[in-house]
């Protein structure tokens, strides 16, 4: 039976470089993959794009730069954890390769979320609907008369179910005009680890969930062969990949960060109260690990240090249980045969109090008044901004298009010489923006604010 190799499966080639070596220097090949997520710009405007709650007024919660950061502190946990463990399970595999496993799933992690929208998953939503509902259903056809009919429907299948992960792998991969061969030139094996869906649109059973879109899948077949990695599926433009292994911990740090950190988030804004976050976490742990952690620090009596405490035991917890179903369940994965995040196969204890946290913060978390507000403004946001920019670009000899287009940085190719070129090339721009940046250029637009004169 086909299984995949550790000593493949971690490797530090890298995209477009095969060869590059810039200096000799002590950082290992994926401590620089880390430090080039840390200093590139798509990473920095994560810090103004929402996460799930407004971004802070009086209250400081989570955005998409620092839910990144947390997420690659919790994957770097897992990594070094399952390192311990896998060095002494496999003799015959150098040590220094599983002592970089937690700074892959760490580089991985901050680099997970690059592709998001403006406005989250309303923004991925918005783009979308235009397209499926809205008046970007006319591009359907159009691009059906430039590039035939087969490709068109992986094409707009790619839109119509715009992914944020998809666009992480592009963002990563792409040669934007200007810029050199390979995209930001990662490892094979930290770009393989942020693709928690590893096959195309066409196989995604109609939701919003694959790892690439058609164009970078010369990209992923490139790392995947080069890997190891298995081809689960091939039909044309239909394939279907196993997971790279390291990307069930960016999969489930990115899951532990989102659910846990999101009910803290919510008891600071008020929107549940400390008893319902005790219950919501205490949940997690044996009535006899509850009273140890309630004797703990009988000192700390501020319930806001109480709860952040409590916190940071479940998310140690959680972390602890992946390591284990990950090992004891080391053969499946590198078969390709494990179904499911690993939180789905922890013992039922924390995978029942796991489920109820997101059962509760669908309910009373992600429908309150304040995350509900960010979400309709921003899907009406990206939605006058898809349809002024695919006006221009359709019709580019307008005047008002012109004004438009130039407004385009040259790096998003929104000259290009087709139709779908310039249309990818709209997406990227808009997908690109900070939700401060579009809300500002929404203004300007529709002329509800001017520059200084």
């Amino acid at each position: 039976m086909d299984t995949m190799q550790w000593q493949r499966l971690i490797s530090t080639k890298r995209l477009g470089h095969p060869e590059l070596t810039d200096f000799v220097e002590s950082r290992s090949e994926f401590q620089r993959d880390y430090d080039r997520m840390i200093f590139s710009a798509p990473f920095r405007r994560l810090q103004n794009k929402t996460q799930v709650f407004p971004l802070p007024g009086s209250v400081f919660v989570h955005n998409r730069l620092t839910h990144s950061l947390e997420v690659a502190s919790v994957g770097r946990s897992m990594g070094n954890d399952a390192a311990r463990i896998l060095i002494n399970r496999h003799p015959e595999v150098n040590p220094a390769l599983f002592g970089q496993l937690g700074t892959i799933v760490s580089a991985a992690c901050l680099a997970h979320d690059l592709g998001n929208p403006p406005f989250g998953h309303s923004g991925e939503k918005a783009i979308a609907t235009f397209f499926s509902e809205g008046k970007g259903t006319r591009f359907q056809q159009m691009i059906r008369d430039e590039v035939g009919p087969d490709l068109a429907d992986i094409i707009w299948q790619d839109i119509t179910r715009y992914d944020g992960n998809a666009n992480a792998f592009r963002l990563l991969t792409h040669q934007y005009e200007g810029r050199r061969e390979g995209g930001y030139v990662m490892t094979y094996s930290t770009l393989a680890s942020i693709v928690k869906y590893p096959y195309s649109s066409l196989l995604s059973g109609g939701k919003s969930k694959f790892g690439f879109f058609h164009s970078e899948l010369p990209f992923f077949r490139e790392v995947a062969d080069h890997l190891g990695i298995l081809q689960l599926y091939s039909d044309g433009y239909r394939l279907r990949y196993a997971r790279h292994p390291l990307a069930y911990f960016v999969e489930a740090a990115d899951d532990i960060c989102y659910q846990i950190m999101d009910i803290e988030d919510a008891y600071k804004l008020h929107i549940i109260t400390a008893e319902q976050t005790r219950q919501l976490l205490f949940s997690f742990f044996e009535p006899h690990q509850q009273q140890a952690i309630d004797n703990a620090y009988p000192s700390v009596t501020d319930p806001n240090e109480r709860i952040i405490y409590l916190r940071s035991c479940v998310i140690n917890a959680i972390e602890q249980e992946c390591v284990r179903v990950f090992t004891d369940n080391e053969e499946l994965i590198l078969r390709g045969q494990l179904e499911g995040s690993l939180i789905s196969h922890a013992q039922p204890r924390m995978r029942d109090a796991f489920a109820q946290c997101a059962s509760f913060s669908a309910s009373n978390v992600y429908r309150s008044r304040e995350v509900l507000d960010v979400e309709l403004a921003g899907y009406k946001i990206i939605d006058t901004l898809l349809e002024l920019f695919t006006d221009a670009i359709v019709r580019p000899d307008k005047a008002y298009s012109k004004r438009l287009i130039d407004r385009v940085s040259s790096q998003y190719q929104i000259n290009a010489p087709t139709l779908t070129g310039r249309l990818i090339g709209v997406l990227d721009y808009i997908t690109g923006m900070t939700d401060v940046y579009a809300l500002d250029l929404y203004r300007k637009i529709n002329g509800m604010s001017l520059p200084n004169i």
